[in-house]
C-alpha cells in the first residue's frame, strides 16, 4: 500500500483526511488521490509534520476542555 507511514500516522494520531487536507490547502479528494501513489520524501515529511501539528492542537484543545 502506497504511503503506509502517512496512513498509519493519520490513524494512530486520530487525524482525519479532511483535517490534513485543510492544513495542506487542498481538497480532501486531492489528498486521497495523492495517497494512491508513493509520494516523494519531502511531501511525506511535510504531511507528517502537519499531522503532528494537528494532533498536538487537538490534544491541547482536549486538555483545555477537561480543565473547564
Amino acid at each position: 500500500m502506497a504511503n503506509k507511514i502517512i496512513r498509519d500516522e493519520l490513524k494512530t494520531r486520530g487525524v482525519r483526511h479532511w483535517e490534513l487536507a485543510h492544513e495542506l490547502g487542498v481538497s480532501e479528494q486531492t489528498l486521497v488521490r495523492w495517497l494512491r501513489f508513493e509520494l516523494s520524501e519531502d511531501r511525506q515529511l511535510e504531511m507528517l509534520m502537519k499531522i503532528e501539528e494537528i494532533a498536538k492542537r487537538k490534544e491541547r484543545s482536549f486538555e483545555t476542555e477537561r480543565k473547564e
